[in-house]
């Protein structure tokens, strides 16, 4: 008899019973086995709403917030190798001894600032109004000089014998040198002359 109604409340106990005791009760348990608190529903919501919060403010922070950052970042490495690649080129075409002309060929730099200077020396010369006679004298003396170091470093050079640019100043020079050679050394230069050895000049500037 007791042995029946101990099962009867025992049945009654795990059906009746109301769902907050059972609940607790098997919170206590778990509580003792682990000694870990539980959190309440409400509070393990409210955590998860905050790590799901933060996770995606990391992300947008990630995707968007970073995003200008590294693209500045790739501009500025950008900007120093493109800084590092001039100054390079710069270092470079200080020590090269050629250089690139009008016409895309590379000459030698000695030999493009040689004949540049012919080229300068010799129209100042010819433009200079000879009433002042002092500064004719003074462009005209100039002149003779850039002329006499050009053929000297530069005349027969395998380098530069083919180029335009030389054979152009070879003509001016020579056209010169004809003139006065016949007319004297102090006689005026005609007009069809001047014109003649000027466009020789230009020529020879095309190819520097």
């Amino acid at each position: 008899m007791s042995v029946t109604f101990a099962a009867n409340i025992c049945s009654i106990t795990s059906s009746k019973m109301p769902e907050g005791i059972k609940r607790f009760d098997i919170e206590d348990k778990l509580q003792s086995r682990s000694n870990i608190p539980l959190l309440p529903l409400e509070t393990s919501s409210r955590r998860h709403l905050s790590i799901s919060v933060g996770t995606s403010l990391v992300t947008i922070t990630c995707c968007y917030g970073l995003s200008p950052l590294m693209a500045w970042a790739e501009e500025k490495s950008d900007d120093k190798e493109e800084n590092d690649n001039g100054v390079i080129g710069a270092v470079k075409s200080l020590f090269d001894p050629n250089e690139k002309t009008k016409s895309g060929k590379v000459l030698p730099k000695a030999y493009l600032k040689s004949a540049r200077e012919v080229v300068k020396t010799l129209r100042e010369s010819l433009n200079e109004v000879p009433d002042d006679n002092a500064k004719f004298r003074r462009t005209a003396d100039a002149a003779k000089e850039s002329i006499r170091e050009y053929l000297g470093s530069w005349r027969g050079n395998p380098t530069i014998a083919q180029e335009e640019s030389y054979a152009a100043l070879v003509k001016a020079v020579r056209s010169l040198a004809n003139f006065y050679s016949k007319a004297g050394p102090s006689a005026p230069l005609p007009g069809e002359v001047k014109s003649e050895i000027l466009d020789y000049l230009n020529t020879a500037e095309d190819f520097l």
